[in-house]
């Protein structure tokens, strides 16, 4: 059966572009039924209208004015948008470059279904500057490789759960920092495809 799979984005999309493109042409039997973002310049929402998707615009501004900077705000917003996502019962609910770390609010209403691509190795540099981080390990301390890896979203973590797949980037002598972050992109696509396609097919759990 093919797999529902809600995108979430905060950004061009280009991940989300690599999950179209592979729904598509069938090497991920699935289908995307809904973008969401959470910036209102995010470009993954014009990608999703071109592949006739619906999109939303989800921010997480409104409740902060309403509820304040704390845990209350955030943990109302993931509680809504949870309640909106479950209205299109996914499968599976991939993270593909969202800049929101989730709270139980959300993680709770959809066990064992959440999955982030995060731009860094198991255990190394975890957080929103993962590949600056690394470009700066590399200045100065001559970290000579990072990483990419998909992994599920159990908890609260951050991008510390199990993972699914993990491919090393090196770092070479010659690299800027956008073309090891181009690179790097590269293999998001496609280790983001494959991952989610093993996981459909029932291979990886």
């Amino acid at each position: 059966m093919t797999a529902r799979l809600v995108l979430l984005a905060s950004g061009s999309g280009t991940n989300l572009q690599a999950v179209l493109d592979a729904c598509t042409d069938r090497t991920l039997d699935a289908e995307v039924v809904l973008v969401v973002v959470n910036r209102r310049s995010a470009f993954a929402a014009s990608r999703a209208e071109r592949h006739g998707i619906p999109s939303v615009f989800r921010p997480l501004g409104p409740f902060r004015e309403r509820l304040g900077e704390g845990q209350d705000a955030r943990r109302a917003y993931d509680a809504s948008l949870a309640e909106e996502i479950a209205t299109y019962d996914p499968d599976l609910v991939v993270q593909a470059g969202w800049m929101h770390l989730f709270s139980s609010s959300f993680l709770d209403r959809f066990p064992g279904q959440v999955i982030n691509l995060h731009p860094a190795l198991p255990g190394m540099f975890p957080g929103a500057q993962a590949i600056e981080d690394a470009w700066v390990a590399h200045q100065q301390l001559g970290l000579d490789h990072t990483g990419v890896m998909v992994h599920w979203v159990p908890d609260e973590g951050v991008d510390d759960g199990p993972v699914l797949a993990s491919e090393r980037v090196p770092i070479l002598a010659g690299d800027t920092r956008e073309s090891l972050e181009a690179r790097m992109h590269e293999v998001e696509h496609r280790l983001l495809v494959s991952a989610l396609a093993e996981v459909v097919k029932g291979e990886r759990r």
